[in-house]
């Protein structure tokens, strides 16, 4: 048997008598005096939680619309436009097939390079490229000179481009059969990493990029090259 515990009882003759109470009793009515216990809960974890992902959130539109206004105010202010550029003049001072009947050739080109800009200087910068191709051929490449343009200036620049191709003999024919037609189509392709001065500030480099669509009457060496027409397309790439 289980343990008991002996309770007294007082009687109505003032005798007393003990009465027995059974330890599961005592337990259970010990046990319904004591507060249930409370489960544990995240409500304010989780409420922590959102609110700071509330506030990042509010700060990083408050930022991103802070930094539109001030995009919007410079272009404004400002009123930004992409340099123009025209090939002036073609002239091709070596195109030869050597013994290994690869073909080299020499061009020089006179770019004309203007900015619109009223407010805003360019800094020509170390790497460019220019390349001309016939079709999907490259001829020559070469590089602007690093340069500094001011506002409204014109600047005119003589660029060497030399190249080698080890298709010679195929380029070769392939030119001489299309100057019979008296309009050869060549593309003059620029890659040129500048900085844009805005008043007194600088901004990162950017990259000027696009190409000049020629049409001209012959490839011969030292002589005179007609350009029949010129369209020159350029944007700005971050």
């Amino acid at each position: 048997m289980g343990d008991h515990k002996i309770h007294p009882v007082l009687l109505a003759d003032g005798n007393v008598k003990s009465s027995l109470i059974p330890p599961s009793h005592a337990s259970s009515s010990l046990g319904h005096h004591l507060p249930p216990s409370q489960p544990v809960t995240k409500t304010k974890r989780s409420f922590s939680c959102c609110k700071c992902i509330c506030w990042s959130l509010c700060i990083f539109i408050t930022l991103l619309l802070i930094l539109s206004a001030t995009i919007g105010i410079m272009y404004l202010v400002f009123k930004p436009k992409i340099p123009d550029y025209s090939v002036n003049r073609l002239t091709i001072s070596q195109l030869t097939l050597n013994l290994d009947l690869s073909l080299y050739a020499r061009f020089n080109v006179h770019i004309t390079t203007t900015n619109p800009n009223d407010k805003i200087a360019i800094f020509y910068q170390k790497g460019s490229h220019l390349s001309i191709w016939y079709k999907n051929t490259n001829l020559c490449q070469g590089s602007l000179p690093i340069f500094y343009q001011g506002h409204r200036n014109k600047t005119v620049l003589n660029v060497a481009l030399s190249g080698q191709n080890q298709y010679g003999r195929t380029l070769l024919a392939a030119l001489q059969q299309q100057q019979q037609t008296g309009q050869v189509p060549l593309d003059l392709k620029v890659d040129v990493p500048v900085k844009i001065e805005l008043g007194k500030l600088k901004l990162k480099k950017v990259r000027i990029k696009g190409k000049c669509m020629l049409i001209v009457d012959t490839l011969s060496a030292n002589n005179k090259i007609n350009i029949k027409a010129t369209n020159c397309k350029f944007k700005l790439k971050l």
